[in-house]
């Protein structure tokens, strides 16, 4: 060994036994930054709009957010019964985004399957994703149901709540691994929230679904103004809501020609937010004499349940709604509105004489009681079928919106003569215009921006928007590809 290596050797040893050392910095903050290197992998909400779970990690911690079902698509079943593409028992955080059961349908199986960290997310999500897994777990049993086998059973639903921890709206968080989270308010449906992470210097932020806005409830989406990557949804990347007039227009419109014929309205409608939201509109409609008063049906055990949700946590609603309640106004309650809940209370509603309007689940009428009621309304003129949600690819929903003459439902063959109407403005999924202007509120920042939680053209259409109009680098990933966050 030559002088200068002794030397070299010696003034390493020196500086690795002496943390105040220059040269051990230096080392240790190259090692440090080497073992601080992020990546995220996506595992789920690519090419299809539900199923997201997304995995962000160094080497110290694994964070996964969201971790929902697969729906709407052909083996939806047999994919949700699949193993998880890495072992749950290595990852120790879970951040949920939203109540949707898109975003949280698999964490009862992530639980039996070994996960034993921390869940977090807003109290409001909490509580609705509870009332949201225990009715999972009922449907589960149902021969219907798209899953084959029950993912999880009520051990592992009271072991998942035992884990789950609540962080406020604007809260900062610190976690392991050199992390720390904030959360805004995505304006998407009650408790949905967006995570801006911040790692090393860099800010990485989930969007979740961003909410249409403005909502008639909630309060507006928060801005992203200083991320480096965003992870984003596209549900409607290609195309745009109607504007709020036209679509507060077109809903009145419908509900006032219905009764006019003598006919029943039947909206398939999500529990959370979108049934909430029909019944604050109709509650308006209703107590303002801007259409007559006839029997209102709440058809939605689940959608009651939420309801309930909401109707304490006024808190989050936009400054309008909270002024209508301070003013004596129950939102949610109006003359001739009944609440159903039993299946033949349910069935029931089908021999009250005259216009009705009914309100049940499911959304993509993909389960639920609603597809009893298709059966029965589908084939009168009089009657109209109103759609008021996304319908994914795949389900009795997209393919009633495509206006078919007759249509299979639960083995049945029925003819298709009522009016098929649909109102894309009361989706909670902000449109293509809106989300360009959420990433161009943060492009002075962003590096990069990854597409998900869309069909592929969807999601195709607004990483183009983003290339061509923003100049962003903006990709729509691969599922199981690691993209490194440098």
């Amino acid at each position: 060994m030559s002088a200068a290596d002794t030397h070299l050797v010696g003034r390493l040893g020196k500086c690795l036994r002496n943390p105040n050392d220059e040269l051990h910095r230096k080392v240790d903050f190259i090692m440090y930054n080497k073992t601080m290197d992020l990546q995220i992998t996506f595992w789920g909400g690519v090419g299809t709009v539900t199923g997201a779970n997304f995995l962000m990690e160094n080497s110290r911690v694994k964070i996964l957010v969201d971790c929902g079902l697969l729906q709407g698509v052909p083996g939806a079943g047999d994919e949700n019964q699949k193993q998880f593409p890495y072992d749950p028992k290595t990852i120790n955080l879970l951040f949920i985004t939203h109540a949707h059961m898109d975003h949280i349908g698999r964490v009862g199986k992530l639980v039996r399957d070994g996960f034993r960290g921390t869940i977090y997310s807003t109290p409001e999500t909490r509580e609705i994703a509870d009332a949201m897994i225990q009715d999972a777990l009922k449907v589960m049993d149902d021969k219907n149901s798209e899953m084959i086998a029950p993912l999880y059973d009520m051990d592992d639903f009271n072991e998942t709540m035992r884990l789950w921890k609540t962080i406020p709206y604007h809260a900062q968080t610190d976690l392991p691994g050199g992390f720390s989270v904030y959360l805004k308010d995505a304006g998407h449906i009650l408790g949905a929230a967006m995570y801006e992470f911040s790692h090393n210097g860099k800010k990485i932020v989930f969007t979740g679904d961003s909410g249409n806005s403005p909502s008639p409830l909630l309060r507006d989406t928060e801005k992203i103004t200083d991320a480096n990557y965003l992870i984003m949804d596209s549900v409607y990347g290609d195309r745009n809501h109607e504007p709020k007039e036209e679509r507060d227009a077109k809903f009145e419109k419908v509900i006032k020609e219905t009764i006019a014929k003598g006919g029943t309205v039947l909206i398939p409608s999500f529990s959370i937010e979108r049934t909430q939201v029909m019944l604050y509109e109709l509650n308006n409609l209703v107590e303002n004499k801007k259409v007559p008063s006839v029997p209102v049906f709440l058809d939605s055990p689940l959608g009651e349940k939420v309801t309930q949700i909401y109707a304490h946590s006024t808190q989050d609603f936009n400054p309008a709604v909270q002024n209508q309640i301070k003013q004596g106004d129950n939102i949610f309650n109006f003359p001739k509105l009944s609440i159903t809940h039993s299946r033949g209370e349910s069935q029931k509603i089908a021999l009250i004489q005259g216009p009705k309007i009914i309100i049940s689940g499911s959304g993509m009428s993909s389960g639920g009681r609603v597809m009893g009621h298709e059966i029965h309304y589908l084939p009168d003129p009089k009657n109209t079928l109103l759609l008021v949600g996304f319908q994914a690819v795949g389900t009795l929903g997209r393919r009633i919106q495509e206006k078919p003459k007759e249509v299979e439902i639960q083995g049945q063959t029925i003819p298709v003569k009522a009016r098929i109407e649909m109102i894309s403005g009361y989706s909670s999924h902000k449109d293509s215009d809106h989300l360009v202007a959420m990433v161009e509120d943060t492009e002075k920042s962003l590096k990069k921006a990854f597409v998900v939680m869309g069909e592929p053209k969807s999601s195709m259409h607004i990483v183009q928007r983003l290339r061509d109009e923003l100049e962003i680098d903006a990709v729509y990933p691969e599922r199981g590809r690691v993209y490194e966050l440098n």
